[in-house]
């Protein structure tokens, strides 16, 4: 039985986007409203590679936002296609746009952006990102004065995804767009992507933060085995390097960085999956993944 049949409420579901260019906090965002943790995030631009629901329900209200990649210039290989293009086609059939931009920053490619959402027939909400980090909040204004002059949003909203500041006006303003329609999701699932699927981005977010600027842009993970056995979670993961002196450098001296990079993976899994877990990493090298469509095919990139 559905809320509305039970209570006579009308239900009200909707698809909201978030956009931007790499870095500016969309993970973060989404992470803080769903108030648990679904998608990675780390300093390093271009960290989120793929489209991620996260699914939250309130009562009548149910919000099913989209992360997606930044969308970025550089197109030099498939990936960097594909990750723009999934950006873009996530604009298709949502009833509502977050595009979030940082501060008092719009650049080279908050403009692609931009141009993304000239074709966007539904609203659009402005949201200016990190604001916390301003030392003087009255140089905003100026900035929202202009960003009021190179497209008519909805509503403009400064905030904190990290500290949450103004996230409960987001979510306020997101509910006046909700059109009416019964739930498309349980009231109790948060993401529509597999236990593997999060696996293997926690064990990626974990090399990330773990090489900082040392990590070689074209690592990614594959699940080669997941099992349950006695309510213990098995993972067995391959961590795909295109040359053998990235492989190194994920290994570090002696498997140091392996030992930290799977122990931290650990952990957030333990949470994420509310089990045991017993977890065993590999790194291999596959040259050329990066820039061939029929390995990212393989892989999970491609556009949903």
């Amino acid at each position: 039985m559905t809320m509305q049949e039970e209570t006579g409420v009308q239900e009200r579901c909707g698809f909201i986007a978030i956009v931007g260019r790499p870095n500016v906090g969309k993970s973060t965002l989404l992470n803080h409203l769903l108030e648990q943790k679904i998608s990675i995030t780390s300093r390093k631009p271009q960290t989120t590679r793929h489209r991620i629901l996260g699914i939250k329900t309130v009562g009548a209200l149910q919000y099913v936002y989209v992360d997606t990649p930044g969308i970025h210039k550089s197109q030099k290989k498939a990936i960097n296609r594909v990750m723009n293009q999934t950006a873009t086609s996530t604009l298709e059939g949502v009833d509502l746009v977050l595009f979030v931009v940082e501060r008092l920053v719009f650049n080279e490619e908050d403009e692609l952006v931009l141009q993304a959402l000239e074709k966007v027939q539904v609203p659009v909400l402005l949201l200016i990102n990190k604001c916390d980090l301003l030392d003087n909040p009255q140089k905003l204004l100026p900035h929202i004065e202009r960003m009021t002059k190179i497209r008519e949003f909805a509503e403009i909203i400064p905030l904190s995804a990290l500290s949450s500041y103004n996230l409960e006006a987001v979510e306020k303003c997101v509910a006046k767009y909700l059109p009416e329609g019964p739930f498309l999701y349980p009231v109790d699932q948060v993401t529509d992507r597999s236990s593997r699927f999060l696996a293997a981005e926690i064990i990626r977010e974990k090399i990330t933060r773990q090489l900082g600027d040392e990590l070689p842009y074209e690592v990614t993970v594959e699940i080669e085995k997941y099992t349950i056995q006695d309510g213990i979670v098995h993972i067995h993961a391959l961590i795909l390097v295109d040359k053998e002196s990235q492989k190194q450098i994920i290994i570090g001296t002696r498997g140091s960085r392996m030992k930290l990079i799977g122990s931290a993976a650990r952990v957030d899994m333990e949470k994420a999956f509310d089990a045991k877990v017993m977890l065993n990493l590999w790194v291999k090298v596959k040259s050329g993944w990066a820039d061939d469509e029929r390995a990212l095919q393989s892989l999970g990139y491609h556009i949903d």
